[in-house]
């Protein structure tokens, strides 16, 4: 009878351990659930937050940091000098 208590007693704590891994996966879960809700969240509101639902600048060519030299828009082939993304994009 006691070789089955040590048993019952190491298979107790082995839940027990096991039981604490899942709580603290399901609060990772749970927190990286609701930080992505938040960044989804943030992005809804720009757009609707902005003029026609549209996000401004989005092409390349826009961004001083990554246009140093002027070139187009790779995606679009817009230039710097221009507002608006080309509707039809130019594939390379």
């Amino acid at each position: 009878m006691k070789d089955l208590k040590g048993h019952y007693e190491i298979f107790s704590s082995l839940l027990r351990l096991n039981n604490k891994k899942k709580a603290s996966k399901m609060k990772l879960l749970l927190i990286s659930i609701v930080l992505l809700g938040l960044a989804f969240a943030g992005i809804a509101i720009k757009i609707w937050g902005k003029k026609d639902g549209k996000f401004a600048g989005t092409c390349a060519s826009q961004s001083p940091f990554l246009n140093k030299e002027g070139e187009a828009c790779s995606f679009c082939g817009k230039m710097p000098d221009e507002q608006d993304c080309k509707a039809e994009p130019q594939h390379n």
